[in-house]
């Protein structure tokens, strides 16, 4: 009788541990998932406002979407069109990644969309100079910048969220978890 008991907890105990390992893992693993989708969930607005400051200091251009660059006046509106291009790409970027913000490929596109708005605006910024002075306001580059300083700490987070999740999901034996439940690692932006 004893070395029967002996025997079923010999199988039991391990089977539990196991048990209790894989329920904690993958609670861990959901955990940082959520993590990262609520960071996401913070960040998005503020990248929202950033490119509906763009959006909305465009100047009408009278473009008809058949304007080629090489039919604007100067660098200026070349600059203002790039900048115009870039925030729609930003734009469409961003809501393709929305329902799924830890897919790589269009967290990839948001980062590139985010880098070339980010050059268009400072190129605008710097390089569209006339006789009446720069081409964006001072009250409309400090928006920005204010702007830029909220979206760093939150991208930040976003960025470090997806981190510990991407490494939580390659750990193994964890790793078998993420498989098994087909748990994707996400990309930072």
């Amino acid at each position: 009788m004893l070395l029967h008991l002996l025997s079923s907890l010999m199988f039991w105990l391990p089977l539990a541990v196991a048990v209790f390992w894989a329920v904690g893992a993958y609670n861990r693993l959901v955990r940082l998932r959520g993590q990262a989708l609520s960071a996401f969930a913070a960040l998005d607005p503020a990248l929202v406002k950033q490119v509906e400051l763009a959006q909305s200091n465009l100047p009408d251009m009278g473009l008809t979407g058949q304007t080629r660059p090489a039919d604007l006046g100067d660098e200026a509106d070349t600059l203002w069109l790039a900048l115009r291009a870039a925030s729609h790409q930003f734009s469409a970027s961003l809501s393709a990644l929305r329902p799924r913000p830890l897919d790589t490929r269009h967290a990839a596109a948001v980062a590139a969309a985010w880098a070339v708005l980010e050059m268009c605006w400072n190129r605008l910024q710097n390089e569209a100079h006339d006789l009446a002075g720069p081409a964006l306001p001072e009250n409309l580059v400090t928006q920005w910048q204010h702007l830029s300083s909220q979206l760093m700490p939150l991208r930040e987070q976003f960025n470090l969220s997806v981190a510990r999740y991407n490494q939580a999901i390659g750990q193994f034996p964890a790793l078998l978890l993420a498989w098994l439940f087909q748990m994707q690692s996400g990309r930072e932006i």
